[in-house]
């Protein structure tokens, strides 16, 4: 017996970590910093780890107390009934959850290129066909309605990317409106803010709820994590906030407590401790600012906590900066093959980020590129 066929499924490729890259080159972990998978430079959020460690004994029972107490946190937190918050294993999970509830066999979604692999990993899960609309480096990856309403074909999810991976650009509200209003009406649109405690925009829970200006809808859901701004990326915790329509829905999709006790007990914790937060937010923003203006190459706007930097040849870069103990992202993986994506560390990681990746640039490895037209793949004339 065998599995299904799953040729059409890509395996999603997620950051190296500091032992497998110690391991494989024969060196202590201590001489590397790994800025590859968009992880909380703070750790955790300090609430959350006095919490796990005095909510470790209750592990033996079943999470349901806390399963809605945290509910309850996150729904107040966007001023929501609690029946609009969908707790998951993670972002992820939340979009398997949502892909569970609406595709039907060969339904269609719709997925930014490049973007966030498990877009089109979940709706093959299920059975669903994947089409694809493009954001353009020659445009800095901005997102528009236009974009998005140019490639749709009635499919049943489209998906939007706000702060978008790995680019770092945002898409404005009255875009988001204006592709939920133009699409079909059993389309639903998935504002995925991952990083959108990073970016200083409005979440597009306004548009689903009517809020600043916005008329309700019953065909937007919101997808958040605590694995990057709380600092909780490896117990995989997250939510969809989805409409008052979509509630009943949940008991019937999700799985038998979708986040666990130390999960939920930590996601609380992690919920109050606004200083951590801010304190990540911070880092981020002078992390980025710092690259943006010293790194010796293209780098594009960003609003998460990552930057995306033109260096010609992503592997020999990425490569290069890893024998010298920097962990970046190749964004081959992303059809980026020309990028590298380095996430915003302390000051002295992002330090040591910016003058590793110089020198081998340097050292001719890579094309560096400061004249962002050319990065950007514009022609001069």
């Amino acid at each position: 017996m065998k599995p299904r066929d799953l040729s059409d499924h890509v395996a999603y490729q997620a950051g190296r970590g500091i032992e497998e890259v110690a391991r494989e080159l024969g060196r202590d972990p201590s001489e590397f910093v790994k800025l590859a998978s968009n992880e909380n430079p703070h750790g955790p959020a300090p609430a959350a780890v006095t919490e796990l460690r005095e909510a470790a004994p209750g592990v033996s029972s079943y999470p349901k107390s806390t399963h809605a107490d945290l509910t309850a946190a996150i729904a107040d937190r966007w001023d929501v009934d609690s029946e609009q918050v969908w707790l998951a294993n993670g972002g992820d999970g939340a979009l398997d959850y949502l892909s569970r509830a609406t595709i039907e066999p060969d339904d269609r979604v719709l997925v930014p290129t490049p973007g966030f692999a498990y877009y089109g990993m979940s709706a093959r899960f299920h059975h669903g066909e994947v089409a694809e609309y493009e954001l353009s480096r020659e445009d800095d990856f901005a997102q528009t309605a236009d974009a998005v309403l140019s490639a749709h074909d009635g499919e049943r999810i489209v998906y939007l990317t706000s702060p978008h991976n790995p680019s770092g650009s945002t898409i404005p509200l009255p875009e988001i409106e204006t592709i939920a209003r133009e699409t079909d009406e059993e389309t639903l649109v998935v504002v995925d803010e991952a990083y959108g405690e990073f970016a200083d925009v409005d979440s597009a829970v306004s548009v689903l709820e009517g809020r600043n200006g916005f008329e309700s809808r019953d065909d937007v859901a919101v997808v958040r994590t605590f694995s990057k701004a709380y600092g909780l990326a490896g117990l995989r915790l997250g939510y969809a906030v989805v409409p008052d329509e979509w509630a009943d829905a949940y008991a019937r999709v999700n799985t038998p407590f979708a986040a666990s006790e130390l999960a939920c007990r930590a996601g609380l914790a992690a919920l109050g401790d606004r200083e951590h937060v801010e304190r990540t937010v911070e880092t981020a923003a002078a992390s980025r600012a710092v690259m943006r203006e010293e790194i010796e190459s293209y780098v594009w706007p960003s609003e998460g906590n990552f930057v995306l930097v033109a260096v010609g040849d992503a592997a020999a870069v990425a490569g290069a900066m890893q024998e010298r103990g920097v962990i970046v992202r190749d964004c081959s993986s992303f059809g980026l093959p020309g990028c590298v994506r380095i996430t915003c560390g302390t000051e002295a990681e992002t330090e040591r980020a910016v003058d590793t990746l110089n020198a081998v640039l340097a050292d001719g490895i890579g094309s560096p590129t400061a004249d962002g037209d050319s990065a950007r793949g514009v022609s001069e004339t």
